[in-house]
């Protein structure tokens, strides 16, 4: 199941090499609260691997469409039970201009092909 949300880019992190075998990129748009306008919500997506790039050709105050999955994962560690959630963008389009994050390439598929596991990474939980 995917999802769409629309706001202003707020934050454009630079990506992170969580091993040689993975990396991610985070970014916050700020979305118009309907029932409180005087109270935005701030969401953070993340992309990872070859999509770490989708962001690039954006800049902070652009009005964009984000596509994304939810994520959810359980980690434990040390007899210690987590559990995160993370909002996974796989396509970003500027409002109104119609143009993609990637010019001239084939449009992304509605569902992107799951990433598999990775074997020995104990650091982080995803």
């Amino acid at each position: 199941m995917s999802f769409e949300l629309t706001g202003k880019l707020i934050v454009k992190e630079d990506t992170v090499n969580i091993s040689d075998r993975f990396k991610k990129r985070e970014f916050v748009i700020d979305v118009p609260n309907d029932r409180n306008p005087e109270w935005n919500d701030t969401i953070k997506f993340q992309t990872t691997q070859d999509r770490t790039e989708l962001i690039e050709p954006f800049n902070l105050g652009d009005d964009i469409l984000v596509a994304f999955n939810i994520k959810g994962n359980k980690w434990e560690r040390d007899g210690k039970v987590n559990y995160f959630t993370n909002l996974e963008a796989w396509r970003i389009e500027k409002v109104g201009s119609g143009s993609s994050s990637t010019p001239g390439a084939a449009p992304l598929p509605d569902q992107p092909e799951a990433l598999p596991p990775e074997e020995g990474e104990d650091d982080f939980p995803f």
